[in-house]
């Protein structure tokens, strides 16, 4: 597929941030009805690791020289699934997301062959207005296979934070202790091994996937039923231009279980949120998960606002 006349596609490079990063709170505004990114989060994209802006990401401009869309794609463990974003600017660019999400499946069919695989498993994600991408992806070849939900609550009308069940208690994780932050990633990956498509990434790795904005030590807990390490709880930055919390992973261990970890939890990080000023307390959940979390979070005062579906496919290897 071809771009029309006038319109170009380059590659990006760090000083198009400002220009991408219009086009990505375009396309959130769009899809979830405000911007969810940052600069930050553009430069990031564009330097993350197994990713090379001068072969897996395009930039498209319009006949004016406007930058219009932008597309990558998202692997930062260089294994396992590749997660591909194509933004454009609603108002201008729409109907050639389809071009560049073609040019985004060649790439990751160049990826393929690179790694030796025969072929590697494409994920893109749609929020609900986006029927008219939903339908390109399903006309590409993707077929929808999970759904994630965003719950939210406000932090208005927060009651006390009740005492936690006997046995179990919750304490900030301490700065700078690679012990307590050891502690936290082997909480986090058992947790996680029993949840759809985790991927599990060592403890160097995951320490330097971390980002600056969400290593707000005081956001961040360990909790212990009779002394023994029961779950964790971290948070983002993610959402606070939306004057709200967000909780980035809960971890409880299956030993212990509907025992109160979880809402222990998250009642303390509604209560530091809440004391920080922020209005509202958020998180994401995948709808597979076998926890079934939902009716923890609903019993904490969560409801829910949103979904996004998340779209796949495999793309075999381009030939040599």
């Amino acid at each position: 597929m071809t771009l029309p006349a006038g319109w170009t596609a380059r590659r990006p490079t760090l000083d198009d941030v400002p220009a991408l990063l219009a086009v990505v709170h375009a396309a959130d505004t769009f899809a979830i009805g405000h911007p969810d990114f940052d600069a930050d989060d553009v430069r990031a994209a564009l330097t993350a690791p197994f990713f090379d802006p001068q072969h897996d990401s395009w930039l498209l401009t319009d006949p004016d020289q406007r930058v219009v869309g932008w597309t990558l794609v998202d692997n930062p463990t260089g294994v396992g699934r590749e997660y591909l974003d194509v933004f454009v600017d609603p108002e201008h660019a729409m109907a050639l997301r389809a071009v560049l999400l073609d040019r985004m499946l060649r790439r990751v069919a160049e990826r393929a062959a690179e790694r030796g695989r025969p072929a590697l498993t494409a994920r893109a994600a749609v929020c609900a207005p986006e029927t008219r991408w939903a339908g390109e992806l399903t006309a590409a070849g993707f077929t929808r296979v999970k759904r994630y939900v965003r719950m939210g609550r406000s932090l208005a009308d927060l009651p006390a934070e009740p005492p936690p069940p006997p046995g179990v208690t919750v304490r900030p994780l301490r700065a700078g202790d690679e012990a307590d932050l050891r502690l936290f990633h082997r909480i986090h990956d058992t947790a996680f091994r029993d949840t759809p498509d985790y991927e599990p990434v060592g403890f160097e790795g995951w320490r330097d996937r971390l980002t600056d904005g969400g290593r707000v030590w005081d956001e961040w807990f360990l909790a212990e039923v009779d002394g023994e390490p029961a779950g964790a709880l971290n948070s983002s930055d993610q959402a606070l231009e939306q004057d709200m919390g967000w909780v980035r992973t809960l971890s409880v261990l299956p030993a212990y279980r509907r025992r109160g970890v979880g809402a222990a939890l998250l009642r303390r990080a509604f209560a530091v949120y809440a004391a920080k000023g922020r209005g509202h307390a958020g998180l994401g959940f995948d709808l597979a998960n076998p926890t079934t979390p939902v009716t923890l979070y609903r019993a904490v005062g969560l409801h829910e606002t949103r979904w996004i579906d998340l779209y796949e496919r495999s793309v075999p290897a381009a030939d040599a």
